[in-house]
């Protein structure tokens, strides 16, 4: 029969002996001292794997028996690789963001109505950074690079970095970056690319800008008449009935070009409106509104199914332009987004006393911590009710039956 030193060295696996470090000599594993010289093995023994590869011997000296397994373990896999001529399977490489991103953007165009806006702000901030570099290679340091340079309004290198009207991102726009390269590695983990990799914000290494403390901007009373004084005299009709109705019912942009003249009940002072919202998708609501925003849109001409068309009677996609040139007519900061009207529309309404319950439904957000972003602006009314406490709490004084404790 083979003896067992020939059967491994046929299969080709690893023997393992203790190793004597003074003679350079291998004994049984059991041994408690070196078989030619003698010498005791202590708690230092260390041990010898043997190995045969085609005929050819190796040998590895390490310091403690499970080395020596998971060694002779290892040289008995690799040979049977080597017999039946596997090859060790290549990591597949995580995809670039670019790669990522246009996949994304294919999907972004047929479900999201802001796609042109992650467009923008991937080509402008995302891209020039990290469009070619694989999703495991981009750091969680480089992530906070572009956080750190883009508040402060220029490069590591000193060069400027700003935006539009020359002055650092805001918060809002840093993290607009960071939740889109967020959610491109979200996507990447899908069934397309089936990314398992580490992110730069797995473990809070990157933290989002924090926008709790931002007051809504609206407009002041002086300018708040400049601008209805330009919409006075201004000749588009549904550009000044658009503007108008918009101040005066707080109605986002974007649902205000689906409103179609069925949709309008001048009797009844209700609109019905398609209001979209970011995670819930949409839903229709109808909306009562004052006799004011009705007139705004009376006199518009009915020449087509929408109540504010677009090009070829068609549905509006876009207000820039318009907006763009009413503003500078009334005067107004180049800052003043049409978004601000809605703002307006709610700060008004909450310095004038309306409560935050009744606030949020005319506004319809979903969220109550949208609508107490407003509650800042009605600290008259707050005082107003504080001095009101005791007449509220207090009983009212009523004639009173008058007791005579006085002994007979």
């Amino acid at each position: 029969m083979e003896d067992k030193s020939r059967k491994r060295r046929r299969k080709g696996e690893g023997a393992i002996y203790s190793y004597c470090d003074k003679c350079f000599t291998g004994s049984p594993l059991d041994a408690k001292a070196c078989s030619k010289c003698n010498t005791p093995f202590g708690r230092s023994r260390k041990y010898r794997v043997i190995s045969w590869h085609k005929g050819e011997r190796s040998t590895k000296v390490v310091d403690n028996l499970t080395l020596a397994r998971e060694l002779a373990d290892a040289v008995k896999t690799d040979n049977i690789r080597g017999e039946y001529n596997i090859k060790p399977k290549k990591p597949k490489l995580a995809p670039t963001l670019n790669e990522v991103w246009a996949k994304y953007l294919t999907w972004a165009k047929a479900n999201k109505k802001t796609w042109d806006d992650d467009m923008l702000n991937y080509g402008k901030h995302l891209a020039p950074r990290f469009s070619k570099k694989r999703l495991d290679a981009i750091s969680s340091m480089e992530v906070n690079r572009l956080k750190l340079e883009m508040a402060k309004g220029k490069t590591k290198d000193g060069e400027p970095y700003l935006s539009k009207r020359g002055k650092s991102f805001s918060a809002a726009t840093i993290k607009h970056q960071l939740v889109l390269l967020q959610r491109l590695y979200k996507f990447a983990q899908g069934p397309d690319f089936k990314y398992k990799g580490d992110t730069p914000f797995d473990h809070k290494q990157v933290v989002m800008p924090h926008l709790d403390n931002e007051l809504p901007r609206f407009l002041a009373g002086d300018q708040l008449a400049a601008l209805w004084s330009a919409l006075d005299a201004w000749p588009e009709e549904v550009t000044v009935g658009f503007i108008k109705f918009a101040l005066l019912t707080g109605v986002r942009r974007g649902s205000l070009f689906t409103i179609r003249w069925e949709d309008v009940d001048f009797e009844r002072h209700m609109v019905t409106l398609t209001i979209s919202h970011r995670r819930k998708g949409t839903e229709t609501i109808a909306k009562k509104v004052c006799s004011e925003a009705l007139e705004a849109l009376k006199d518009l001409p009915r020449t087509s199914e929408y109540v504010f068309p677009g090009k070829e009677g068609g549905q509006r996609k876009d207000f820039k332009g318009p907006w763009r040139r009413i503003r500078k007519a009334s005067g107004l900061p180049d800052n003043v987004r049409f978004h601000d009207l809605r703002h307006t529309f709610g700060s008004y309404h909450a310095m004038n006393g309306t409560t935050p319950q009744v606030l949020q439904q005319l506004m319809n957000h979903r969220d109550f911590r949208t609508t107490q972003k407003y509650a800042h602006l009605s600290p008259g009314v707050v005082n107003d009710r504080a001095v009101k406490s005791g007449e509220m709490l207090t009983p009212k004084k009523t004639d009173s039956k008058v007791f005579n404790l006085a002994e007979d």
